[in-house]
């Protein structure tokens, strides 16, 4: 869901935030883990890490969802999910971006939190 607090998180935290939700359209979870390892110990980049762990969380998602429409392709029912899953992918970044660069918190709404 999206949480409509703004935080006092500066342009550049905010820039960054942006391009880490909208990379998971093309470099899935690769981007958010680097920016979540690099940030994670730092306490003053907490609201970064925090939108960095949504994103990787969100995109190992993902990549479980492609992994099971792969699978039930055999029965001919994944191809189906192909394109609900890229559409979806395509839709929640693109609005986790927009409210990051606002400087919101975004919390993806079908998401396993397999990373705390």
């Amino acid at each position: 869901m999206n949480d409509t607090i703004q935080t006092a998180a500066p342009q550049e935290d905010r820039t960054i935030a942006l391009i880490t939700h909208l990379s998971g359209i093309i470099a899935s979870f690769i981007v958010p883990l680097i920016i979540w390892l690099i940030n994670k110990d730092k306490p003053e980049k907490s609201w970064i890490t925090e939108q960095a762990k949504e994103a990787l969380n969100f995109q190992i998602t993902i990549v479980l969802a492609w992994i099971v429409a792969i699978v039930l392709s055999f029965v001919a029912i994944g191809f189906l999910l192909y394109p609900v899953i890229w559409i979806g992918n395509l839709i929640f970044c693109i609005l986790a971006g927009v409210a990051a660069n606002k400087g919101e918190n975004y919390r993806y709404p079908v998401t396993l939190r397999l990373v705390s």
